[in-house]
Protein backbone atom coordinates (compact mmCIF):
# COMPACT_ATOMS: atom_id res chain seq x y z
CA UNK A 1 0.00 0.00 0.00
CA UNK A 2 1.39 3.27 -0.86
CA UNK A 3 2.32 5.68 2.07
CA UNK A 4 -0.62 8.28 0.45
CA UNK A 5 -3.43 5.22 1.25
CA UNK A 6 -1.95 4.65 5.03
CA UNK A 7 -2.68 8.31 5.99
CA UNK A 8 -6.10 7.63 4.34
CA UNK A 9 -6.80 5.24 6.43
CA UNK A 10 -5.63 6.27 9.62
CA UNK A 11 -7.44 9.45 8.42
CA UNK A 12 -10.73 7.68 8.50
CA UNK A 13 -10.26 6.10 11.96
CA UNK A 14 -7.70 2.73 11.40
CA UNK A 15 -5.58 2.94 14.25
CA UNK A 16 -2.96 0.09 13.19
CA UNK A 17 -1.77 1.44 9.27
CA UNK A 18 1.13 -0.42 8.14
CA UNK A 19 2.87 0.82 5.29
CA UNK A 20 5.35 -2.68 4.69
CA UNK A 21 7.09 -2.55 1.35
CA UNK A 22 9.55 -5.56 2.17
CA UNK A 23 6.80 -8.34 1.42
CA UNK A 24 4.69 -11.34 3.19
CA UNK A 25 7.46 -13.56 3.33
CA UNK A 26 9.24 -10.62 5.58
CA UNK A 27 6.38 -9.68 7.49
CA UNK A 28 5.91 -12.98 9.15
CA UNK A 29 9.36 -12.82 9.92
CA UNK A 30 9.25 -10.05 11.68
CA UNK A 31 6.78 -11.54 14.15
CA UNK A 32 3.71 -9.56 12.39
CA UNK A 33 0.21 -11.07 12.80
CA UNK A 34 -0.75 -13.87 9.70
CA UNK A 35 -4.15 -14.45 8.91
CA UNK A 36 -6.00 -18.06 7.35
CA UNK A 37 -5.49 -21.51 7.92
CA UNK A 38 -1.91 -21.20 8.28
CA UNK A 39 -2.26 -18.21 10.71
CA UNK A 40 -0.33 -17.13 13.40
CA UNK A 41 -1.36 -19.41 16.01
CA UNK A 42 0.58 -22.07 14.00
CA UNK A 43 3.74 -20.23 13.99
CA UNK A 44 6.29 -19.85 16.48
CA UNK A 45 5.95 -16.65 16.82
CA UNK A 46 2.83 -16.80 18.94
CA UNK A 47 4.43 -19.02 21.64
CA UNK A 48 7.89 -17.52 22.55
CA UNK A 49 8.85 -16.17 25.65
CA UNK A 50 9.66 -12.70 25.09
CA UNK A 51 11.60 -12.35 29.14
CA UNK A 52 14.85 -13.51 28.12
CA UNK A 53 18.13 -13.16 29.68
CA UNK A 54 20.13 -11.17 27.65
CA UNK A 55 23.79 -9.29 28.12
CA UNK A 56 26.10 -7.04 26.32
CA UNK A 57 30.06 -8.32 25.32
CA UNK A 58 31.68 -6.32 27.44
CA UNK A 59 30.14 -7.79 31.06
CA UNK A 60 31.91 -10.05 33.68
CA UNK A 61 30.41 -13.78 32.99
CA UNK A 62 30.21 -13.75 37.15
CA UNK A 63 27.67 -11.11 37.30
CA UNK A 64 25.78 -12.54 34.37
CA UNK A 65 25.93 -15.94 35.91
CA UNK A 66 23.86 -14.40 38.81
CA UNK A 67 21.19 -12.95 36.66
CA UNK A 68 20.65 -16.04 35.09
CA UNK A 69 20.55 -18.32 37.84
CA UNK A 70 18.09 -15.83 39.53
CA UNK A 71 16.02 -16.11 36.40
CA UNK A 72 16.20 -19.67 36.79
CA UNK A 73 17.11 -20.23 33.18
CA UNK A 74 20.10 -21.88 31.86
CA UNK A 75 21.08 -19.51 28.77
CA UNK A 76 21.74 -15.90 28.23
CA UNK A 77 21.97 -14.08 24.32
CA UNK A 78 24.50 -11.81 23.83
CA UNK A 79 23.15 -9.05 22.09
CA UNK A 80 24.31 -5.28 21.01
CA UNK A 81 22.32 -1.96 21.53
CA UNK A 82 19.84 -2.43 18.78
CA UNK A 83 19.12 -6.19 20.62
CA UNK A 84 20.98 -8.17 17.64
CA UNK A 85 21.98 -11.46 18.61
CA UNK A 86 25.78 -12.08 18.66
CA UNK A 87 26.01 -14.66 20.80
CA UNK A 88 24.89 -17.20 23.11
CA UNK A 89 26.05 -17.87 27.21
CA UNK A 90 24.71 -22.10 27.43
CA UNK A 91 24.60 -24.22 29.92
CA UNK A 92 28.39 -25.00 29.83
CA UNK A 93 29.59 -21.24 30.13
CA UNK A 94 27.18 -20.77 32.78
CA UNK A 95 27.65 -23.68 34.70
CA UNK A 96 31.77 -22.83 35.62
CA UNK A 97 32.84 -20.71 38.14
CA UNK A 98 35.53 -18.74 35.80
CA UNK A 99 35.17 -14.83 35.98
CA UNK A 100 36.37 -13.81 32.27
CA UNK A 101 34.20 -11.43 29.62
CA UNK A 102 31.30 -13.05 28.07
CA UNK A 103 32.63 -12.46 24.91
CA UNK A 104 35.21 -14.60 25.82
CA UNK A 105 33.01 -17.08 27.14
CA UNK A 106 29.91 -17.06 24.58
CA UNK A 107 29.31 -19.03 21.38
CA UNK A 108 29.21 -16.79 18.80
CA UNK A 109 26.67 -16.69 16.46
CA UNK A 110 23.95 -18.67 17.42
CA UNK A 111 21.59 -20.93 15.50
CA UNK A 112 17.83 -18.85 15.19
CA UNK A 113 14.70 -18.91 13.82
CA UNK A 114 12.18 -16.53 12.48
CA UNK A 115 8.58 -15.91 13.97
CA UNK A 116 7.04 -17.52 11.27
CA UNK A 117 8.49 -20.82 11.08
CA UNK A 118 5.63 -23.22 11.42
CA UNK A 119 5.58 -24.42 14.68
CA UNK A 120 5.28 -27.97 13.73
CA UNK A 121 9.12 -27.55 11.65
CA UNK A 122 10.25 -26.09 14.96
CA UNK A 123 8.99 -29.30 17.17
CA UNK A 124 10.60 -31.61 14.95
CA UNK A 125 14.20 -29.64 14.46
CA UNK A 126 13.85 -29.46 18.34
CA UNK A 127 13.03 -33.27 18.46
CA UNK A 128 15.72 -34.12 16.09
CA UNK A 129 18.65 -32.35 17.12
CA UNK A 130 17.09 -32.74 21.20
CA UNK A 131 17.61 -28.95 21.73
CA UNK A 132 15.31 -27.65 24.89
CA UNK A 133 15.00 -24.61 23.31
CA UNK A 134 15.58 -22.38 19.89
CA UNK A 135 15.89 -18.58 19.90
CA UNK A 136 13.72 -16.32 17.80
CA UNK A 137 14.97 -13.54 15.85
CA UNK A 138 13.38 -11.40 13.28
CA UNK A 139 15.13 -11.23 9.66
CA UNK A 140 17.17 -8.19 10.78
CA UNK A 141 18.49 -10.77 13.90
CA UNK A 142 17.07 -8.87 16.54
CA UNK A 143 16.27 -11.29 19.85
CA UNK A 144 12.41 -11.75 19.73
CA UNK A 145 12.44 -14.00 22.36
CA UNK A 146 12.74 -17.87 23.15
CA UNK A 147 11.00 -21.02 22.07
CA UNK A 148 11.04 -23.47 24.82
CA UNK A 149 10.25 -27.66 23.37
CA UNK A 150 7.45 -28.40 26.21
CA UNK A 151 5.34 -25.22 25.41
CA UNK A 152 5.97 -25.81 21.99
CA UNK A 153 4.77 -29.42 21.72
CA UNK A 154 1.71 -28.39 24.27
CA UNK A 155 0.70 -26.09 21.48
CA UNK A 156 1.41 -27.72 18.70
CA UNK A 157 -1.02 -31.09 20.75
CA UNK A 158 -3.59 -28.33 20.90
CA UNK A 159 -3.09 -27.02 17.35
CA UNK A 160 -3.75 -30.86 16.29
CA UNK A 161 -6.80 -31.20 18.14
CA UNK A 162 -8.66 -28.45 17.05
CA UNK A 163 -8.13 -29.13 13.33
CA UNK A 164 -9.38 -33.03 14.28
CA UNK A 165 -12.15 -31.57 15.89
CA UNK A 166 -12.83 -29.22 12.80
CA UNK A 167 -12.13 -32.27 10.45
CA UNK A 168 -14.96 -34.44 12.30
CA UNK A 169 -17.24 -31.29 12.82
CA UNK A 170 -17.48 -31.17 8.78
CA UNK A 171 -15.80 -27.90 8.93
CA UNK A 172 -12.24 -27.05 7.07
CA UNK A 173 -9.19 -27.55 8.74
Amino acid sequence: MSPRAAWRLESIGFTQVHDYVAGKADWGSAGLPLEGTRGSETRVGAYINRDVPTCRLDERLADVRAQVRAAGLDTCFVVNDEQVVLGRLGRTALAGEDDVSVEQAMSAGPSTVRPSLELERAVERMRGQNLSTLPVTSSEGRLLGLLERDTAEQALRELNRTAARRLSEGSQP
